[in-house]
């Protein structure tokens, strides 16, 4: 199918703080959300007034809700970071930061892997790291995933590798990751998602952080880790 989203049509595709962003743009924030999650925002919300006033676009993309990053979701991310390119005539290599809960926090760093332009640092709540464990973690899981890969070619287990970060380490670009998860989480395992991930990462040598959020369960980061979550962004982009 051609592209069909532009400017004039972007907010029945995603949420952009571009209206009341500060100028010049200096970086864009991608947020993806979690599993299930549908809202449609007619009006800027709390972060995207945090990121405006540090000159930076909050995008977060109205991925299907079981999309779990699979290809058509990366795809749909790129084709709204590319409207919003063309529309404020940005420098084709600003920096952009992918981030995410949950599903949202796989997306963020498999949308990394796989974006078309690589983002330059990757901050994740809780994410799901390894997606064939994922799958039999919890009863509602199987039919979300089989859902967003059912058109993947090959065995099951081969399309669930496709979109699990413990499986693409050495897919992973050179760039920062920073990784939160709180241990009392009981929806997605620390231990078997987040630890394995570092674990592995680090082994590969590459720059990752990781904030354990002790007694919060999942995606509930306490206020200094939420901010600490928000000054990693800002810095990614600042630093660059």
């Amino acid at each position: 199918m051609e592209k069909i989203i532009n400017y004039d049509n972007l907010r029945s595709f995603a949420y952009v703080n571009d209206k009341i962003c500060k100028k010049p743009i200096k970086g864009i924030v991608i947020s993806f959300f979690g599993l299930g999650e549908t809202s449609m925002y007619n009006s800027d919300i709390k972060e995207g007034e945090i990121y405006a006033e540090k000159g930076f676009l909050y995008v977060v993309p109205y991925n299907n809700p079981w999309a779990w990053m699979n290809k058509q979701a990366v795809s749909y991310t790129d084709e709204i970071i590319d409207v919003l390119i063309d529309k404020y005539g940005l420098n084709d290599n600003i920096p952009v930061v992918s981030t995410g809960l949950s599903m949202g926090g796989l997306s963020a760093l498999v949308y990394t892997a796989y974006a078309k332009r690589t983002p330059v640092a990757c901050v994740a709540n809780c994410p799901v790291c390894d997606a064939v464990f994922h799958y039999t973690e919890r009863p509602d899981l199987p039919r979300t995933m089989y859902s967003a890969l059912f058109n993947e070619q090959g065995t099951l287990e081969d399309a669930l590798k496709s979109i699990s970060p413990v499986h693409l380490v050495d897919k992973m670009p050179r760039v920062k990751y920073h990784i939160f998860h709180c241990d009392a989480d009981m929806a997605v395992n620390i231990d078997a998602h987040s630890k394995k991930f570092i674990e592995l990462m680090k082994a590969d040598n590459h720059d990752i952080s990781f904030d354990i959020v002790e007694g919060r369960g999942h995606c509930d980061l306490t206020l200094n880790m939420q901010r600490k979550f928000e000054q990693y962004v800002v810095e990614s982009i600042e630093n660059c």
